[in-house]
């Protein structure tokens, strides 16, 4: 797999703005209704956040795209949840998803502000909370003195593991004698285990009827 690797590794080397463009965009989608719910948001930012330790990407800029996506998805979310109030609930896409809208609508009811705090945790709502806040009549400083503070705390708890997981792996010579090319077989298993991990938690959802986002069947 290596010569396929290290063209990769070179290109996000010279060309680490579309790196950080992605980190951005992963974020900032995983905050839009529907859309959220299928883009494998955090998987991207694991691996991307891999290439860290190495000098590929910079730490700082890493956490600064997935921080600025994610209050820009978060945010865009909440406004459009403002202006057009319970209607946007009632309007398509949503009117696919009444199950998780639903879902969005009694979470926040139960939480109030702090929906929106552990809601940036809690996939699929994350794509929804925001929207369904706005749409229920939040104050936008009460929105953003919640939301600000859960994305700070969520881009680390992204980022960081990717880091320090090869961090470590490199600090304990795993990759000490492979030489050449091979030092970076790291980026497929880092990414092999994210896509695993994110299966695991996919499954349990599904078998605990809580997690698929489907839409709604027309009626017979």
């Amino acid at each position: 797999m290596a010569p396929y690797i290290d063209p990769l590794i070179a290109f996000v080397s010279a060309n680490a703005w579309l790196a950080y463009l992605t980190l951005f965009l992963a974020a900032l989608l995983e905050a839009v209704p529907v859309v959220g719910s299928v883009i494998p948001g955090s998987t991207i930012i694991l691996a991307l956040s891999a290439l860290v330790p190495d000098g590929e990407l910079k730490l700082q800029w890493v956490l600064l795209a997935a921080t600025a996506g994610a209050l820009l998805g978060d945010g865009s979310a909440f406004w459009a949840g403002h202006h057009s109030q319970r209607e946007i609930l009632a309007s398509w896409p949503l009117t696919h998803y009444p199950r998780v809208v639903a879902q969005s609508e009694a979470f926040f009811k139960r939480w109030g502000p702090w929906a929106v705090f552990f809601a940036r945790f809690v996939p699929p709502i994350r794509a929804f909370v925001p929207i369904t806040a706005g749409a229920l009549g939040m104050l936008p400083s009460r929105f953003y003195a919640v939301n600000i503070p859960a994305i700070l705390i969520w881009a680390p708890a992204h980022v960081l593991p990717g880091v320090m997981a090869v961090s470590l792996l490199d600090r304990y010579g795993v990759f000490e004698h492979s030489g050449g090319s091979a030092k970076h077989h790291w980026m497929p298993l880092v990414i092999a285990g994210a896509l695993i991990l994110g299966l695991a938690i996919w499954t349990i959802r599904r078998r605990h009827g809580g997690g698929a986002i489907e839409p709604a069947r027309p009626a017979k």
